[in-house]
């Protein structure tokens, strides 16, 4: 275990602050700086401090509370060295199961199992031509089977009949859209041919030594004119633009370049046929968990969006529950349990002393024999933070595909005040676009069941789940770029951890998103006005946000973070985005 490295970043967050830091925030390089408390008011109109509750108590935030708490686990648990990431090896695992299934059908000619509902595609005949600088980025290759799927046909009718605004082609883009169950597939002869001639073209000659129009091109608009010319089946424009692409993108450079190297790698599994496979088998890479925490660790010290989320869920958790003497909070979506250390902390200096805290922990399957085997690892560390802090605490650990839980499965007790709670992870689960009975209206009809006093729900926002490609590729270049400019402005280029947070995180992501199709297709956002639809169609209502705790997250963006962060509200929905674009939503609900 990197002890070092663990016991180095304690000491750095004990004197981080993140108020004064002006340079972009790189963990192999600290230079510590005095703890200054922010006393912003939030809104300038008067004295009031977000972080004192009405009764004069603190509020306490304890930003450090998550990342102590990581750096904890780094120490103390040595098999996360060994162990892959815990969601990236579910959402692996879902896609297996999904060629599993195909495979059964195509070659054992046994029926899929009607619980599995993920069913993608396999690949073949994987043949190598790389001719590009970047050796790194694929190969390709073709798949002589098909999908056999019967839903194809539903799924097309459904596509058209689903959002306009958001599925729809545009109407000088509906000759050149094709929308196939699984990606358009090239022959690898033919494709090795285009590439060849492409490269030879080169650049014009006699030009050595001029700056040509080539090397100022916009690398998005070139992204996108591929993808247009997949959905024409031009394979030979393809094979141009991807060379041309090719040799500007670096995963070591600027947002534009690092954004087309991962996409590059995602055209060309797509066009190999070969998209479920890639995604899969990343997780299969010898990188660990720890290496990943250490990843989202520096994330979190310059992304305000998951820390924000979780002040607002946890303070109106906190708020709600106040008087109580049992809290029962049903997470879906737990992970590792980041969002609880400084809830409990709070809770732990409540006035009369903590109610007994009940936390039900939901996540999918790991492989193997023991597939909650984590979930319940998380619920031991909380374990041991609750009686760190002597806050009397139950912990149920589920393992299972969210659609699949039943009433019966979390042991409600209509004395204790219950709250439902899922922060960023919906949009892993699949919708109706996909499979008629949706998964994502079956678990909000099982949290109506639930009766929660309070729902808490928050969602990315994305237009990028569009059945056709064009679209949603179109999409994806806007929310990725946005992404990985976030991180050119506040981390350093040569940041390991940076790296490895763009490689691991956004690169799998923009993989899943064109390279997968159907059931194998797990990144399927939905923006919050369509989330603000399916709530209501499930019989929930809308409860108004707590007012000093949105004063207070807009306070600590304003005071600790880059300036392009934002924070805006929009129907009861508080919003998280960068230079205008709302990349988080959060809300509050209670049954009608």
């Amino acid at each position: 275990m990197d002890t070092l490295y663990a016991t180095a970043m304690n000491n750095y967050i004990n004197s981080y602050n993140p108020h004064t830091s002006q340079t972009p925030f790189d963990p192999t390089h600290v230079n510590p700086q005095s703890l200054v408390h922010s006393q912003d008011s939030g809104d300038g109109s008067d004295n009031h401090d977000p972080s004192v509750n009405h009764d004069g108590s603190e509020n306490q935030d304890h930003y450090d509370s998550v990342l102590k708490f990581l750096n904890q686990m780094l120490m103390e648990e040595d098999e996360l060295q060994e162990k892959p990431c815990m969601l990236n090896e579910c959402l692996a695992l879902q896609v297996e199961a999904a060629e599993r299934s195909l495979y059964d059908v195509l070659v054992n000619n046994q029926p899929a199992d009607s619980s599995d509902y993920f069913v993608g595609i396999t690949s073949s005949e994987a043949c190598s031509n790389d001719v590009s600088p970047v050796s790194s980025i694929g190969n390709y290759g073709y798949s002589k089977k098909r999908s056999l799927n019967q839903e194809d046909d539903r799924e097309t009718k459904m596509a058209t009949a689903s959002d306009p605004e958001s599925d729809q082609p545009d109407p000088y883009d509906e000759d050149l859209l094709l929308y196939d169950h699984e990606p358009q597939q090239f022959t690898s002869t033919e494709l090795a041919k285009k590439m060849n001639e492409s490269s030879k073209r080169g650049r014009p000659r006699g030009k050595k030594n001029t700056i040509t129009q080539e090397i100022m091109v916009d690398l998005r608009d070139l992204l996108t004119q591929c993808a247009q010319a997949i959905t024409n089946n031009n394979h030979g424009s393809v094979c141009e633009l991807l060379t041309r692409i090719k040799q500007h993108c670096t995963p070591h450079g600027g947002s534009t370049e690092r954004l087309a190297y991962y996409f590059v790698k995602a055209i060309e599994a797509r066009l190999a046929g070969t998209g479920a496979e890639v995604y899969r088998a990343s997780n299969l890479k010898k990188i660990s968990a720890a290496q990943i925490l250490k990843a989202y660790h520096s994330y979190l010290m310059v992304c305000p969006f998951h820390r924000m989320s979780n002040i607002l869920a946890n303070g109106s958790i906190e708020k709600l529950s106040r008087g109580a003497d049992k809290l029962h909070i049903i997470d879906f979506g737990i992970l590792y349990g980041f969002q609880w250390p400084c809830f409990i902390k709070n809770l732990s200096m409540r006035p009369g002393g903590p109610p007994e805290l009940q936390i039900t922990g939901i996540d999918l399957p790991q492989p193997g024999y023991r597939p909650a085997e984590r979930v319940e690892e998380t619920g031991r560390r909380l374990a041991k933070y609750c009686n760190r802090f002597n806050v009397p605490f139950k912990y149920t650990g589920i393992a299972k595909k969210w659609d699949e839980i039943t009433i019966d499965d979390l042991n409600i007790d209509r004395s204790e005040l219950t709250v439902v709670n899922s922060i960023n992870r919906m949009h892993n689960i699949l919708d109706e676009t996909v499979i008629e009975s949706s998964p994502r209206d079956t678990i909000l009809k099982l949290i109506r069941q639930i009766n929660p006093d309070m729902f808490v729900l928050g969602i990315l926002n994305g237009t990028h789940n569009a059945p056709f490609l064009l679209n949603r590729f179109r999409e994806a270049i806007f929310h990725f770029s946005t992404l990985f400019d976030i991180f050119d402005n506040t981390a350093a280029r040569d940041s390991k951890e940076r790296l490895l947070y763009e490689q691991e995180v956004f690169g799998r992501e923009v993989m899943n998103v064109v390279a997968c199709e159907g059931t194998t297709r797990v990144e399927r956002p939905e923006p919050y006005k369509q989330w603000q639809s399916r709530n209501v169609r499930a019989g929930f209502k809308q409860v108004p946000l707590y007012r000093d705790k949105v004063e207070e997250v807009k306070s600590k963006v304003r005071s600790s973070y880059h300036k392009d962060f934002l924070v805006d509200e929009d129907g009861k929905w508080m919003l998280q985005g960068w230079k205008g674009r709302v990349l988080f939503a959060c809300s509050l609900w209670k049954p009608a």
